[in-house]
């Protein structure tokens, strides 16, 4: 009875260590949501509209992307901007403009510059692991939505981290879709904010379908009377494809739609 006694006392201090221990931590959960919408690699065709109170441009972009880090970018339409492409590997981004035939590289400085006149920057576009390794996460908040289990996540940048965003705020479903991302300067005051939506099976996962990134420009910062708004449209995705690594450079930058 007293070996018995111990073996359930033991059991029993164990268990809620356990239990916690299995709980992800907010850095885990940041990191499996990246993972999540880039797969090993991923191969996708994207429909842009960057839309402005006077104006509004359509275009189509392919997108390949390898890891964490590597990505590339090439416009299929319209014809007058096709061939336009941007590469991207680790920190450093280049673009290429074939009417010209130059690449030009990006400084890290202008990292955070539009893409092509939209809402998204360069890194939002490529969606680096900057937000992994340059903040610092704690779970805000924990809720039940739609049947999943949904965390709120502040980011907050690490002392000297090279960023722009002085917090960032994320929403991210237990299954790693990303529902929403909002990024405040260093007032802490919200400049933007991504939101996903139409979550469809999408290369054999779960996948949102429209992200629309909305800059909040009212007194009031309420995104939803904003008229200057960037809308991607997933035609199509595949993850976890074969991509050979010589994909990923200047040279295949250059070169027409693979």
């Amino acid at each position: 009875m007293k070996h018995l006694f111990t073996t359930l006392l033991f059991t029993t201090l164990l268990l809620p260590v356990s239990a916690h221990a299995q709980e992800p931590t907010a850095q885990d959960i940041v990191a499996k949501a990246w993972d999540y919408m880039r797969g090993s690699t991923s191969v996708s065709v994207v429909r842009m509209t960057v839309h402005r109170p006077d104006w509004e441009r359509k275009s189509k972009l392919k997108a390949w992307t390898k890891g964490r880090e590597d990505s590339i970018f090439q416009l299929i339409a319209p014809a007058k901007d096709k061939g336009n492409g941007t590469l991207k590997k680790g920190r450093e981004m280049w673009t290429y403009n074939p009417k010209i035939n130059r690449v030009v590289k990006i400084p890290p400085s202008m990292m955070s510059q539009s893409w092509m006149g939209s809402d998204f920057s360069n890194n939002d576009l490529s969606k680096a692991d900057s937000i992994i390794l340059d903040y610092d996460h704690t779970i805000e908040k924990v809720e039940a939505r739609d049947g999943f289990k949904v965390y709120t996540i502040k980011a907050m940048p690490r002392p000297d981290a090279p960023v722009v965003w002085g917090m960032q705020l994320l929403t991210i479903r237990e299954d790693g879709v990303l529902l929403k991302e909002s990024f405040h300067d260093e007032d802490l005051e919200p400049v933007k904010v991504l939101t996903t939506s139409d979550i469809r099976d999408m290369g054999g996962r779960p996948f949102p379908r429209v992200w629309k990134m909305q800059s909040l420009d009212t007194d009031d910062g309420d995104a939803e009377t904003g008229d200057e708004y960037t809308l991607l449209e997933y035609d199509s995705i595949t993850f976890d494809v074969k991509l050979r690594d010589s994909l990923f450079t200047l040279n295949a930058l250059k070169k027409p739609v693979r």
